[in-house]
C-alpha cells in the first residue's frame, strides 16, 4: 500500500511541475519560430518602410542616423500651414521669400499675392522654395517663429534625431533628420485629408495673379513614381503621392506613399546617389506588399472579445460593456496567423471612453494595437416579485454552451493541450488510487507474509507415499 501511495504522490507532484513547464516551453517555442522576412539590399544610406495605420516598421536600414533631408522638409511645412491657416487666405511674397531662396522655384515676384492653396500646390508639386518661405512667414509672422513651430511639432511626434533651421530644406549644418523621424512626420501629415489631396495631385494650374496678369502657371508633380515628370520609367501603379528632395550635400531624398490590398505604406530613403531613390523605393514596396498582410483585430481576436448573447428570460438581449475598436488592425508576415502574435493589455486612465489597449507584438516587434472601448450598453432595471410569487427561472448551464451574459471564452490549441494533459494526469492518479483500493487485502497479505518468521522445521517437499497416492488422482 505504501508503494502505491508513493507513486500517487509522485505523479501528482510531477503534474504540478510539468504543467507550468509545458506552458512555458510552448510559449518559448512559438516565439522562437516567429519569422520576420529580411528585406532587399538598397543603395540608400538610410531607409524605412512604415505601415501608415499601425505604425509597424516592416523594413529599416540605419533608420536613426541623421542626414540632410533637402526638400522633403516641405512635408512638415505643408502640415503646419494646413493646421494653422485656411486655403483661401491671401499670402503676400516678401523680399526675403524671393531673394533668400535659391534652387527650385516658380519665379514669383516681390509683392505677389496668391492664396494659401496656390502656394501649397506650388510647394508640393514643383518644390518651390519661395512658396515655402512665403507660407512660413504668413503662418508664423516671421521665419524664426515658424522654424520653432516646426521643431516643436517634430518633438511632439516623437522625433529624436531631427532639427530644422528653415522651411524648405536648403543646406544647413543644423538642418537634419532621420528616416524614422521623417516617417513619423509623413505619417502624421497623411492623416490630414487636405495633405493627401495635395501630395497626390499630378498636375495643377495656378491662375493669374497681380504680378502674372497675362499667364497662368502650370505645375506638374516632380515625383516620378506618380507622374512622368521626365520619364515614365519609374511610374508605380500603387503610388499615392509623396515628396522629392535633392541638394548636392544631401543627395537624393524621397518620401513615398503607396497602397495595395488595404495596406498603406510609407517609404523614406535618405542620402541616395543618382536616381537610386526610385529603384530603392520600388524594391522596398514590392518586398513589403509580397511578404506582409494586414489583419483586422475585431475580426480575428478571440481572447479578449465579448459577444452579444441572446438570453431567454427577463433580461432579454445582453450587450457587452467593452468592445474592440473596429478600425484596429495589425501587420504580420504572410506566413503567420493572427493567433501567432503575442499580446498584452495596457490600461489607460487619460480617456474615459478608452479603458485600455491591447498591444500586439510578433518576433519582438510592435505590429499594432487595439483600443478597448467603453460601450453605451446599460443594464435593464426591472422589479423583483415577492418571494411567494416568484417563479423559478432556469439558469442556463455554462457547460451546455449557453452564456448568461458573461464573456464568451474562446479556447486555442495551447489551452486544449494543457487541459488534455491535466485530464490525463488526473485519470492516472484516479487509476492508481482505484487499483490500490481494489487490491488492498492482497497487498496487505503479501506484505504480512513477507514479514512472517520462518519455521525452524524443514518442510518435507518430497514424500514417496504422497507421490504414490497422487498418481491415483
Amino acid at each position: 500500500m505504501k508503494l502505491y501511495i508513493k507513486l500517487t504522490a509522485f505523479f501528482c507532484a510531477a503534474a504540478m511541475v510539468l504543467l507550468p513547464l509545458a506552458e512555458t516551453a510552448w510559449a518559448d517555442k512559438r516565439k522562437n519560430t516567429q519569422y520576420w522576412p529580411d528585406g532587399p539590399q538598397i543603395l540608400s544610406a538610410s531607409g524605412i518602410v512604415m505601415e501608415a495605420d499601425t505604425g509597424t516598421i516592416l523594413y529599416e536600414k540605419n533608420m536613426h542616423d541623421a542626414h540632410y533631408p533637402a526638400s522633403i522638409t516641405k512635408i512638415l511645412t505643408a502640415l503646419l500651414a494646413i493646421e494653422n491657416s485656411s486655403m483661401d487666405e491671401v499670402v503676400t511674397f516678401s523680399h526675403d521669400s524671393v531673394y533668400k531662396t535659391e534652387g527650385s522655384g516658380i519665379a514669383r515676384d516681390v509683392g505677389e499675392q496668391m492664396t494659401m492653396e496656390w502656394c501649397l500646390y506650388g510647394m508640393m508639386l514643383a518644390s518651390s522654395n519661395e512658396c515655402a518661405y512665403a507660407i512660413g512667414e504668413h503662418v508664423a509672422g516671421d521665419m524664426d517663429t515658424f522654424v520653432q513651430m516646426m521643431n516643436d511639432r517634430a518633438a511632439a511626434l516623437g522625433c529624436q534625431n531631427t532639427h530644422f533651421s528653415n522651411c524648405n530644406g536648403l543646406p544647413d549644418e543644423n538642418h537634419y533628420t532621420s528616416a524614422y523621424d521623417m516617417a513619423l512626420i509623413a505619417r502624421e501629415a497623411f492623416k490630414n485629408e487636405t495633405f493627401r489631396i495635395l501630395c497626390g495631385t499630378k498636375t495643377y494650374t495656378i491662375p493669374v495673379t497681380n504680378k502674372h496678369k497675362d499667364e497662368e502657371t502650370p505645375l506638374c508633380n516632380h515625383h516620378q513614381m506618380l507622374y512622368p515628370f521626365r520619364t515614365r520609367k519609374y511610374l508605380y501603379e500603387y503610388c499615392l503621392g509623396g515628396k522629392t528632395g535633392y541638394t548636392t550635400v544631401a543627395n537624393s531624398t524621397l518620401v513615398t506613399y503607396a497602397e495595395k490590398d488595404g495596406m498603406t505604406l510609407i517609404c523614406v530613403v535618405l542620402n541616395v546617389p543618382g536616381s537610386g531613390h526610385y529603384e530603392d523605393t520600388r524594391g522596398l514596396f514590392d518586398f513589403c506588399f509580397d511578404n506582409f498582410k494586414k489583419m483586422s483585430v475585431k475580426e480575428h481576436e478571440t481572447s479578449y472579445s465579448q459577444q452579444s448573447q441572446e438570453r431567454k428570460g427577463m433580461v432579454g438581449k445582453y450587450e457587452p460593456f467593452v468592445s474592440l475598436d473596429a478600425a484596429s488592425s495589425i501587420i504580420l508576415p504572410i506566413t503567420a496567423e493572427f493567433k501567432d502574435a503575442d499580446s498584452e493589455i495596457v490600461y489607460n486612465n487619460e480617456d474615459e471612453n478608452i479603458l485600455g489597449s491591447i498591444l500586439y507584438t510578433y518576433a519582438k516587434r510592435p505590429v499594432g494595437a487595439a483600443n478597448l472601448m467603453a460601450s453605451d450598453a446599460q443594464v435593464d432595471v426591472f422589479e423583483f416579485q415577492d418571494e411567494d410569487d416568484t417563479e423559478h427561472v432556469a439558469v442556463p448551464n455554462e457547460e451546455s454552451g449557453q452564456s448568461s451574459g458573461e464573456e464568451a471564452l474562446k479556447i486555442d490549441k495551447k489551452t486544449i493541450f494543457l487541459v488534455i494533459f491535466g485530464i490525463v494526469g488526473i485519470i492516472a492518479v484516479i487509476f492508481l488510487v482505484w487499483k490500490a483500493a481494489d487490491n488492498f487485502y492482497r497487498i496487505k497479505r503479501k506484505f504480512k507474509i513477507g514479514t512472517r518468521e520462518k519455521s525452524p522445521y524443514k518442510t518435507i517437499k518430497k514424500n514417496k507415499m504422497w507421490n504414490r497416492h497422487r498418481k491415483w488422482f
